[in-house]
């Protein structure tokens, strides 16, 4: 494939996926947010097992296959229920934007972990997507600890969830790449990701389907985003410009902002589209910073 195609079929994933926030929280509003999570992986799956194939187990290294599954498991639980679990779609936005705190912790993780070169423009990158992180939770009040507080106390579950969320995918990132040695697990992952949420939808009280031709519109964007977006990415990763993929994954916090103003009908004030633009650009200082230390 040329590498220019593969590169294009990239940043799809990386649209598709920038529309997850906002169609998990209107799944979840008419299947509740255990079962809409359910349906959205178990469609997923389907995708993937025809797209990407379904996984040879025994090809695949042990240590992958049992830290990949835990690992990738929680993170999906943790990002799809903090989303199903809001309050409203501007807390949806909000608790999508805690967790693409991932990139900064994943680059952070792998200059520890793997003794990776960095430039000493990574600690500002960290401390500015903190501080986006901050004033996006800080409403018009800006960096105002008390509002912040605030904010995450109206729902710590879904805030804790996603900023977990990051922390459980920056260690994903880091560790599976050496113990993957080239092997792709995302069809079973979804798999058991998909399986996990049915197990605690069938063991726990959950709230009745409410069923809606917007929500089962919603439901097959959602699986087509998530299935179609790790195939696409998949793609782009082994045959496009990587370089390339690499800087634009970074203003996903963006474009992900956008749909969901879009999808979920919310009006975001000027501070958040600033702490919008400080955890980007901090995420993508931070990943410059390795960039310029291996040139």
């Amino acid at each position: 494939m040329p590498q220019k195609r593969a590169t294009l079929i990239g940043l799809l994933a990386i649209l598709l996926w920038s529309a997850i926030v906002g169609l998990i929280k209107n799944v979840s509003e008419g299947f509740g947010p255990v079962g809409g999570a359910a349906l959205i992986y178990s469609a997923s799956a389907v995708l993937l097992i025809f797209t990407v194939g379904l996984p040879k187990l025994r090809a695949f290294p042990r240590r992958y296959l049992i830290i990949g599954s835990v690992l990738f498991v929680c993170y999906e639980l943790c990002l799809s229920l903090s989303l199903g679990f809001t309050h409203s779609g501007r807390q949806a936005i909000e608790v999508g934007m805690v967790n693409y705190l991932w990139p900064s912790l994943t680059i952070v993780l792998a200059v520890i972990v793997n003794r990776q070169k960095t430039h000493p423009l990574i600690i500002p990158g960290v401390l500015l997507a903190v501080a986006g992180i901050c004033r996006v939770l800080g409403g018009d009040q800006g960096f105002s600890f008390s509002e912040i507080t605030q904010n995450v106390m109206d729902n710590p579950l879904s805030y804790g969830l996603a900023l977990s969320g990051a922390v459980i995918w920056a260690v994903y990132c880091v560790v599976t790449k050496k113990m993957a040695n080239g092997s792709n697990g995302i069809t079973l992952f979804f798999i058991l990701t998909a399986l996990t949420l049915w197990l605690k939808f069938l063991l726990s009280p959950q709230p009745p389907f409410v069923l809606s031709v917007g929500v089962c519109i919603s439901l097959a964007l959602a699986a087509m985003a998530m299935g179609f977006g790790y195939a696409a990415w998949n793609v782009g990763i082994l045959h496009g410009n990587v370089t390339i993929l690499a800087a634009a994954s970074y203003f996903i916090p963006i474009i992900s902002s956008l749909l969901a103003v879009f999808i979920l009908r919310s009006h975001l004030t000027i501070a958040f589209w600033q702490g919008t633009a400080m955890v980007s650009v901090g995420s993508l200082m931070c990943w410059w910073s390795t960039r310029v230390q291996q040139a």
